[in-house]
């Protein structure tokens, strides 16, 4: 079983691959407006921060009622930011996740998640953890469409490349 930090360090990889593969193209790309799942590159960075967020609090086990009235601020956060700051952004939470990764010694611990919408979902954290780093691989894959349609190439993020690049630095 894939231990739940490596997961994790393999989403932040395929994160930090995407942003540095984005400040080599020019600042409009950004921001350029496209037809997809969101309408900017900014947008979808924004989207998945806020899902960072959210779902690290879910999986500290915050309540709903402490939760949901965050949405907004994180939403504003990522508004109008530059390709640098939404970065920040991301290495901030990410140092969040790690730190409640450390305090979470039993990664399939059991969970229930009360949903407004959804309902009650009796689970696990590597299971909620899963959905946060396969999240994270289904946007990046946007983010690399919506760069095609602008006439630049995405960066291999997957999983695949994420090992030969540890085995490279082990040798």
């Amino acid at each position: 079983m894939l231990q739940h930090s490596q997961l994790y360090e393999y989403h932040v990889w395929a994160n930090d691959r995407l942003f540095a593969h984005l400040e080599q193209l020019p600042k409009d790309a950004f921001h350029a407006e496209v037809t997809s799942v969101f309408p900017s590159v900014s947008q979808t960075l924004g989207h998945m921060y806020l899902f960072e967020q959210l779902y690290m609090y879910v999986l500290a086990e915050a309540p709903n009622d402490d939760i949901f009235p965050k949405i907004p601020a994180w939403t504003e956060e990522t508004q109008g930011k530059t390709l640098e700051e939404i970065r920040q952004l991301f290495a901030g939470v990410a140092e969040q996740f790690r730190d409640l990764l450390r305090r979470t010694p039993d990664p399939d611990k059991a969970m229930t998640i009360e949903h407004p919408k959804y309902g009650r979902l009796d689970t696990h954290f590597s299971d909620i953890l899963r959905h946060v780093v396969n999240h994270g691989t289904y946007h990046r894959g946007n983010v690399t469409a919506m760069l095609r349609q602008q006439g630049y190439a995405g960066v291999p993020t997957d999983y695949m490349f994420y090992l030969l690049e540890r085995q490279e630095g082990q040798r």
